[in-house]
């Protein structure tokens, strides 16, 4: 009988350790898997890339070639329900942007952001190249003031630069606002000199879908080269360097996130911007349209005017775009466009550019 007892004892115990190193183990699996999906609840990938083919007789000269303009991935990691981070790079240049975000208040009206981004500066220049309706994407104001293209003075900086900004929405959407701090050089580089760039942005929305924008910038720059329409500033220098532009923009819609194929608005922007550097004033606008025709199809239809120095004649360019993009999935599409591009004395003759691009992006 006591061995009998002894043996379900034993019996008992073994279970009992066996039941406990299962739940243990039940309980360790459940915790890494809960840990697992909450952290991948929290970082979100995306990516794009855009590549394509380009010809032009520019200067009588003819010239065409394929290309890869961009192939960009990042990630954004929601730490908390305030707190974020995101980091940007450019496999085919460089890191674009890191930055953190955290939002002060209990609504959208005070956020605050720290790091390297795209700033404030025009209509144009804050919106992804996926959303854009031109293959070159920028207008020619916003590409030399907003650092967006090849701009000698400052070197390109694809529109971004390093500082803090607060930005927010008041009035239930009504305003928006964005008021910046930053270096003025541009990325991945330290600041050339002791002067900060102030940035500012405010947008009214009356109605659904307009939006009325006012944007200024005012700071001093540091050269890295020099530019043939502004003779004043040297390699080396500071110099003087004040924005401002104003637009407006209507969609008979908006863009569903990842779904711009499926939604997709007669859309209509137009801008006049206007600059300083050093002595040299600048001004130029655009407009551009895009009408849905059929399913995943639109027309692409775009003005804009340039003049790099409005005090001496002949360094003024004026392009006429006319063109076709097709969605064949979410964010994904093919574009053809030709541009007419008048040129003032000082940059060269007239010339024809044809261009294609094909955009993958999820």
């Amino acid at each position: 009988m006591k061995k009998q007892t002894w043996k379900f004892a034993t019996l008992a115990v073994l279970m009992a350790a066996m039941s406990s190193s299962y739940a243990m183990g039940q309980q360790a699996q459940g915790s890494s898997t809960d840990w697992l999906k909450d952290f991948t609840s929290r970082i979100t990938f995306n990516g794009y890339a855009q590549g394509g083919y380009s010809w032009q007789d520019a200067n009588n000269t003819q010239r065409n070639d394929f290309n890869l303009k961009r192939t960009l991935l990042w990630a954004k990691a929601r730490i908390t329900d305030r707190w974020s981070f995101l980091f940007m790079h450019d496999f085919s240049s460089v890191v674009q942007e890191f930055y953190t975000d955290y939002r002060i208040s209990n609504d959208k009206a005070l956020t605050v952001r720290v790091g390297q981004f795209k700033h404030s500066y025009s209509m144009e220049n804050p919106l992804s190249p996926t959303m854009l309706e031109l293959i070159d994407v920028y207008s020619q104001a916003v590409l030399f003031l907003a650092g967006e293209g090849p701009d000698p003075l400052n070197g390109v900086n694809y529109g971004r630069d390093m500082g803090a900004m607060i930005f927010g929405d008041l009035a239930k959407g009504l305003l928006h606002y964005e008021l910046a701090v930053m270096n003025g050089q541009g990325i991945n580089r330290r600041d050339g000199n002791n002067n900060k760039d102030l940035i500012a942005k405010l947008e009214v929305r009356p109605v659904d879908g307009l939006r009325v924008v006012a944007t200024g910038q005012k700071g001093k720059g540091h050269a890295v080269g020099e530019a043939a329409w502004n003779p004043g500033v040297h390699a080396g220098d500071n110099y003087t360097r004040d924005r401002y532009s104003i637009g407006a923009e209507y969609k008979t819609g908006k863009y569903a996130p990842g779904k711009y194929k499926e939604a997709r608005p007669v859309s209509i922007r137009a801008e006049w911007l206007g600059g300083k550097d050093g002595d040299v004033g600048s001004r130029g606008g655009y407009v551009t349209a895009c009408v849905p025709v059929a399913p995943s199809l639109d027309i692409v239809a775009s003005g804009e005017t340039y003049n790099r120095n409005t005090t001496i004649d002949g360094w003024n360019q004026t392009n006429l775009t006319a063109g076709l993009q097709y969605w064949f999935y979410k964010k994904c599409r093919f574009q053809v466009q030709y541009t007419r591009c008048l040129c003032g004395d000082m940059l060269g003759k007239d010339y024809n550019w044809l261009q294609s691009q094909i955009q993958v992006a999820f």
